[in-house]
């Protein structure tokens, strides 16, 4: 008998205040076991796994002192101890001093670093401080900004909307100590914060420069995703709503637009006048000054029909950005920055996948092209050549109802390395999921599907080269597998079980399917589909799906994974879903 955590990380602090997991082993199929974590008593499972949810310390420290005993003829005897003491470091958030002072909370500044925006727009400051306090922002030569307190609610932590399912957790009281405030662009460097109560005033410099940008002398820039040269990217450059925010659009190489902002390593594109776009700064090339912004005219457009897909040319004066919007059975380009002089839309034929095409011009500088389809969105894909805009779109499979998986292609990603969870035993996510990976090939090929693998070792492998993979084998269907892990300060007794993610809308149908499969396979509490921003599933080729059938931290569950039979159970339900999904496309 030994004491094994797995988890946590000395190396890391717990990120969590009031309560937190720990888990590991007492030796394999030690489940006589008796444990103890403080005092607290812990089940120990069969295979010697265990996982606590204990209370933590208000400190930077947490020793959780566990103890092991087994007896000769069961549980209790004391004929054999182990005890240990396991030290864990906790993220310290900033403690106000007790008392009335004027006080405030440098961590709590946001934003913070380099800015640059044109003049007359304006950022969001917000900060905590003393409650009841007056709070400015003092400027050299430029007077003062003065701050209010924010009058909602705190919001819960991201991993409660994530995974929590107790609603108490989202009723939150308004922080009394929370102030916010608007500073119109300027030029700001090193301004001095200030918090006044009564005849005490704290004082701390706001590490914070803002400069502004010309508008009437436009940055132009092109978007190149492999400024190294490697070789190795998927040639896209993912724009964001919000800086560092999840993806919406995605730019080919080559895109070029207008810069008008900057927020820390991230530059805000104008797309036109109503249409931001945040990228990686690393992702842009600017271009000779007095550069013309990208502009001009759409003119008409052509279709042509081939046999496994249709190809959208649509002429551009430049390489404008553009987003590609899906819905059950149309697709919309939205070109930015352009006017509309489309007075003809050639079908190029009688092909009946594309019912109509139109086109409008939904504001002054961006122009939608609609394409109407006979079925469902199967998969898509863009790039540029030379000045057209060359959208490719993918025809739906011939499938056969009663045998839906024959002749099919589908391409199974077991997630990870590198990285990838560990459960209480020390079974390692990479491991567990191409076993898994291994069973469902065989029982989607006996079924009369070709089945590819992302990976058959644990080599790590890097995400695009997985969704490059399958589309190189023009893959009908993506799945990747996975097992689960929570964020530290989630309980994982309420809030555990079986999970599925899509991106795109028709991947929906797909992840729905696997879900209720998965369910009704391992018999686990349903955690439900969900639209995650997961690499493995943006590929526009194919629908996809990413499944965390299970958790690695949950003893019983990491039994499953590790056992033949466990194993066997996940991969009938990514068979099942898959063929469930493609009969459903096949009615």
């Amino acid at each position: 008998m030994h004491i094994t955590v797995v988890y946590p990380d000395t190396a890391e602090p717990i990120q969590a205040q009031d309560s937190s997991f720990l888990f590991g082993s007492v030796g394999r199929g030690r489940g006589d076991v008796a444990l103890s974590v403080n005092g607290q008593s812990v089940p120990v499972y069969a295979t010697g796994s265990w996982l606590a949810w204990v209370p933590l310390p208000h400190d930077s420290l947490v020793r959780f002192h566990i103890v092991a005993r087994a007896g000769v003829g069961g549980r209790g005897g004391g004929a054999e101890q182990r005890e240990t003491t396991f030290v864990a470091r906790i993220a310290q958030p900033f403690q106000p001093p007790v008392g009335p002072a004027a006080w405030i909370d440098t961590t709590s500044f946001s934003p913070t670093d380099s800015l640059t925006f044109p003049p007359g727009e304006g950022i969001r400051l917000s900060l905590r401080a003393t409650p009841g306090a007056r709070v400015r922002l003092r400027m050299e030569g430029k007077g003062a900004i003065w701050f209010v307190p924010d009058t909602l609610p705190e919001e819960p932590a991201w991993g409660v909307r994530a995974f929590g399912t107790d609603t108490t957790a989202y009723q939150l009281p308004v922080a009394r100590d929370r102030y916010v405030a608007w500073l119109p662009a300027q030029l700001v460097c090193d301004a001095i914060v200030e918090a006044i109560v009564g005849t005490d005033t704290a004082r701390a410099v706001w590490p914070l420069v803002v400069d502004t940008v010309d508008r009437a002398h436009p940055t132009v820039i092109v978007l190149n995703d492999d400024t190294a040269h490697t070789g190795t990217t998927d040639s896209l450059t993912v724009g964001k709503a919000v800086p560092y925010g999840t993806y919406n659009w995605f730019f080919p190489t080559g895109t070029t637009a207008v810069a008008d902002g900057r927020w820390s390593g991230q530059t805000r594109l104008r797309l036109s006048r109503g249409a931001d776009a945040w990228v990686n700064t690393a992702d842009v090339v600017p271009l000779a000054p007095g550069t013309p912004p990208p502009g001009g005219i759409v003119g008409s457009v052509r279709l042509i029909a081939g046999p496994r897909s249709l190809i959208l040319r649509v002429p551009l004066p430049a390489r404008v950005p553009f987003n590609v919007e899906e819905d059950e059975r149309s697709l919309t380009v939205r070109l930015y920055g352009v006017s509309s002089d489309v007075n003809w839309m050639q079908h190029g034929g009688t092909d009946s996948y594309v019912t109509r095409m139109s086109y409008a011009q939904p504001t002054a500088d961006e122009v939608t092209l609609t394409l109407s389809l006979a079925g469902r969105v199967w998969g898509y894909r863009t790039r540029w050549s030379g000045r057209d805009l060359v959208l490719e779109i993918r025809r739906p499979p011939m499938i056969d109802p009663r045998r839906p998986l024959a002749g099919r292609t589908i391409v199974l990603d077991p997630g990870h390395p590198p990285l990838g969870a560990k459960g209480p035993s020390g079974l390692w996510e990479p491991v567990a999921v191409l076993a898994v990976a291994q069973q469902a090939k065989t029982l989607l090929e006996a079924a009369g599907a070709t089945v590819l693998l992302t990976r058959t070792d644990s080599t790590p492998i890097e995400l695009y080269p997985r969704t490059h993979f399958a589309e190189l084998h023009d893959a009908d269907v993506l799945v990747s597998i996975h097992a689960n892990a929570l964020p530290d300060g989630i309980n994982p007794f309420a809030n555990n079980g079986t999970s599925v993610y899509y991106f795109h809308p028709r991947s929906a149908a797909l992840a729905r399917a696997l879900d209720r499969a998965l369910v009704a396979e391992l018999g686990i509490h349903d955690l439900g589909m969900g639209r995650g921003d997961y690499a493995r599933v943006r590929d526009p080729w194919m629908p996809s799906a990413l499944t965390e059938g299970l958790f690695m931290m949950i003893p019983e569950q990491e039994a499953m994974l590790a056992s033949p039979e466990g194993r066997l159970r996940y991969a009938r339900g990514v068979a099942k879903g898959i063929e469930d999904f493609l009969r459903e496309m096949a009615r």
